[in-house]
């Protein structure tokens, strides 16, 4: 099959899928619309999905080898300003471009099992929930996604817009990707008290504000300048009225590095600060790790050779980036730790005001003519990896 040309005449379906997946977006573990619209559009290619935890799977083909093709459908608490007719109003937003991934997915399965009587082995579908909050690919890893069959390798795609036009794809063969995370919650203890009285109380944001900027100090006195290091204290939230001090604060956020040793020091130096900083001040700290996310490391056997039958697809004008490192993180890295997995990123950009927004901003968007591309991709690469590595048992 010649599946870019195919691609184009599903464009204006895998568009509407699209549409349809942003318009309803569903976030975290739990997203009951997207998995049963899911499940609909799978059986009406004449594919039998079933659910694997909170997300869902399905094969296509039979036998040895396996490859996994993986999406993540979740979106972001994001009050969506983006202006497009399928803006969600619920106060959800897909500003990662999930539902992109997804519908990229289901035409390219829907292409597949079109062509299932000339695979040589077996297409595993991974659609994902939670990658936002780093727990749905541990889910269905739970629930057996790596078993019955076990695949022998894995693709994902991720999109990238801002200034980015359509027709490049960025991909890394020898070393990390993305960088790994760690979300923390960290929960300071106090004593409160009336505002006109502060001696008679401990102020717990007064010790959050030192720890915020204790832990700023962390990755600019105690990191490596020649390591990725990033920390981020997204959330602050303390105290009811103004002239109360309360009697505890909660700092969220999360580190990224993409240097094992550098993340474990600074994991332990994050702790010994939170605590010592809150003792100075006589409050107390309890530090909890809401989700740890290792690298992601790309097989390079498997990423050159995914490289390699994308130049061969016939798109013109798409181009091929190496040794690309995207600074944010992703839990397809634990996938990449169990099985040969590769992992490249789609510009999905503008180059005029539509371009001037990143991912997971209010007003992202996204060119949809990757659309085909990303289909196109999926169903080329699954289908002459498993030609190429047929004798594997």
């Amino acid at each position: 099959m010649d599946y870019y040309k195919r691609a184009n005449e599903l464009k204006e379906d895998t568009i509407e899928i699209r549409r349809y997946l942003h318009k309803n977006a569903e976030v975290g573990l739990d997203l009951p619309n997207t998995v049963e619209y899911v499940m609909k559009q799978l059986k009406e290619y004449g594919i039998q999905p079933q659910l694997c935890g909170h997300g869902v799977t399905a094969t296509i083909g039979k036998g040895k080898p396996v490859i996994l093709l993986r999406a993540d459908m979740d979106a972001l608490p994001i009050t969506e300003l983006s202006g497009e007719e399928f803006t969600c109003t619920s106060g959800n937003m897909h500003a990662c471009g999930h539902d992109i991934h997804t519908a990229m997915l289901l035409t390219a399965a829907r292409m597949l099992k079109e062509d299932e009587d000339h695979l040589h082995g077996t297409v595993k579908l991974m659609f994902q929930s939670a990658e936002e909050i780093f727990k749905g690919a541990n889910d269905m890893i739970e629930h057996g996604i790596l078993d019955n069959p076990r695949p022998d390798a894995a693709m994902a795609y991720h999109m990238m817009i801002g200034k980015n036009q359509v027709g490049t794809y960025m991909y890394n063969a020898g070393g990390i990707m993305m960088n790994s995370v760690d979300e923390f919650k960290i929960t300071i203890h106090g004593k409160g008290t009336h505002g006109a009285y502060p001696h008679q109380g401990i102020d717990p944001i007064n010790i959050g504000v030192h720890i915020h900027l204790a832990l700023q100090e962390l990755i600019s006195r105690e990191a490596n300048p020649q390591d990725i290091c990033t920390l981020t204290i997204g959330k602050f939230n303390a105290g009811s009225a103004a002239n109360i001090i309360p009697e505890s604060a909660i700092l969220q956020g999360t580190l990224r590095t993409n240097n094992v040793s550098t993340r474990e020091n600074l994991l332990s130096r994050m702790k010994e600060v939170c605590h010592k900083i809150a003792d100075t001040y006589r409050g107390t700290v309890e530090i909890e790790m809401v989700s740890t996310v290792p690298p992601l490391m790309c097989d390079p056997q498997l990423t050159l050779e995914m490289a390699e039958y994308m130049s061969q697809i016939g798109i013109e004008g798409l181009k091929g980036i190496p040794n690309s490192i995207a600074t944010a993180s992703e839990d397809f890295a634990i996938i990449a730790e169990k099985i040969p997995t590769t992992y490249m990123i789609l510009t999905a950009g503008f180059m005029d005001e539509r371009g001037d927004y990143p991912l997971h901003h209010p007003k992202a968007q996204f060119d949809e003519n990757v659309c085909v591309i990303g289909a196109a991709c999926f169903a080329y690469c699954a289908s002459h990896w498993l030609g190429n590595h047929k004798n594997r048992t």
